[in-house]
């Protein structure tokens, strides 16, 4: 087995045995991955395919190491007082694993972006031209306490032809050395390089900063996390930035909603998982929406925490607690079991008041009148948009990506969930018989 197999080498000596400094290191790791990357782009289908499967191989055959790294971060993590939030997002259990291993295995299925054809012509000089797509090249994410982005963001990248460094920071660094090991064996085995897949994590801070300053090494770096993360990268980054935007997401109850089916939507929607970026943070029912009542008890029901407005102090259901709700609740993004809840008289005030508050990541609208659909559609400017269902459907796997790195909230070439299309640029191909311009 090759020395960079296994997990990625714990300290990147000098040959004198003195450790370098941040930069130094992070450089000779981008190096490596440009060196990967070529490599990745010669790779075919079937060969990616085979590292994909035997990954998720790996991943279930391994799964006691993973977890007793996982038990490790968590320990850690509730000494240290670690949010519940946040340590909803750091666990792996069994069945995680499991849906980590069946999505690498769904990726494996999914058709190859890379060489695609956007199009094409022959000119009347006979150029012939395509436009396809190619591989990113190197590319670097930052991310937060979420383990399982380290098998997202690694497969994606694999499978569109590219190499990944990886910051994943440091409340899941031992799940995420373990995961890496499992990775880059992997790749070994089949005989793709093991370095198309490293990470910064021993580095810190510094190695993320150094990481951000790596232009001309990294062709891509997405942040995804928090506000205070997202911003940090986007503001101090020298390296091109996707930008993937907290989820400040909303739903609108308007006054044609049925009971039954609003009940079951903001009910997944904000406690299936609540400390996801596809949680519904702020509810907005009008005022002559015969669900409201019903959906606040159930919601309370169920632990949700709710935060109102004055109207809506004024139809809570007997017996149904609630906080006066601030500028600071329409604002947040509480990841939590928490909700803000507005009352407004029309679909217009809705529509102002998600575009005064929204991050640009998912809005739905729970409606019964094909009129008022349309028009949130036509009107809302968000990534994603969604007319009676849970936004909880905000994500790559759900919407047959097989993975996401992120949801961007830009307006570049990706938007949205960004599944392996997102992680190619495309490449100009001009073939002719000799033909000069005149």
């Amino acid at each position: 087995m090759t020395q960079t197999a296994s997990s990625q080498s714990t300290t990147e000596a000098s040959q004198d045995g003195h450790k370098p400094d941040a930069a130094a290191a992070v450089e000779a790791i981008a190096v490596r991955s440009r060196n990967a990357a070529r490599r990745m782009a010669r790779a075919n289908r079937a060969w990616k395919d085979k590292a994909l499967r035997e990954i998720a191989e790996s991943l279930v055959a391994k799964r006691d190491v993973v977890l007793q790294a996982n038990r490790q971060d968590l320990d850690e993590g509730k000494v240290n007082g670690t949010s519940a939030a946040l340590l909803d997002r750091l666990t792996l259990d069994s069945k995680r694993i499991d849906g980590l291993a069946a999505a690498l295995e769904n990726l494996a299925a999914l058709p190859d972006p890379v060489g695609t054809v956007m199009r094409g012509q022959t000119l009347p000089n006979g150029l012939r031209l395509r436009q396809v797509h190619v591989p990113m090249g190197v590319v670097a994410a930052i991310y937060e306490a979420r383990p399982n982005v380290t098998v997202d963001i690694a497969g994606l990248a694999l499978k569109s032809g590219n190499a990944v460094i990886l910051r994943g920071g440091s409340a899941a660094r031992h799940t995420n050395v373990a995961l890496l090991g499992i990775i880059r064996d992997a790749l070994d085995r089949v005989g793709l390089p093991a370095d198309a897949v490293q990470s910064v994590d021993e580095y810190g801070r510094d190695g993320a900063n150094a990481l951000m300053r790596a232009r001309g090494l990294v062709d891509v770096l997405i942040p995804r996390g928090g506000r205070e993360l997202i911003q940090s990268v986007v503001n101090n980054a020298k390296v091109p930035v996707i930008e993937t935007g907290e989820g400040n997401v909303h739903i609108y109850l308007d006054e044609s909603a049925g009971t039954e089916m609003a009940v079951d939507i903001l009910l997944n929607a904000k406690t299936q998982r609540p400390s996801v970026c596809n949680t519904v943070e702020t509810l907005l029912v009008h005022r002559d929406a015969a669900a409201s009542a019903d959906v606040l008890a159930a919601l309370a029901g169920a632990g949700v925490r709710l935060h109102v407005d004055q109207r809506v102090a004024g139809i809570l259901p007997s017996g149904v607690q609630a906080t006066a709700a601030t500028d600071e609740d329409w604002a947040r993004e509480y990841m939590d079991l928490d909700l803000a809840v507005a009352m407004v008289d029309s679909m217009d005030d809705a529509l102002r008041h998600i575009r005064t508050w929204t991050t640009g990541h998912t809005e739905a609208i729970i409606t019964n009148d094909l009129r008022n659909a349309e028009r949130f559609i036509a009107e809302i400017d968000s990534a994603a948009v969604i007319v009676n269902a849970s936004t909880r459907f905000t994500d790559g796997g759900e919407l047959g990506l097989g993975a996401e790195v992120g949801i961007s909230t830009q307006k570049m070439h990706a938007r949205g969930p960004m599944g392996l299309r997102e992680l190619t640029t495309t490449k100009w191909i001009v073939q002719g018989d000799g033909q000069v311009r005149d």
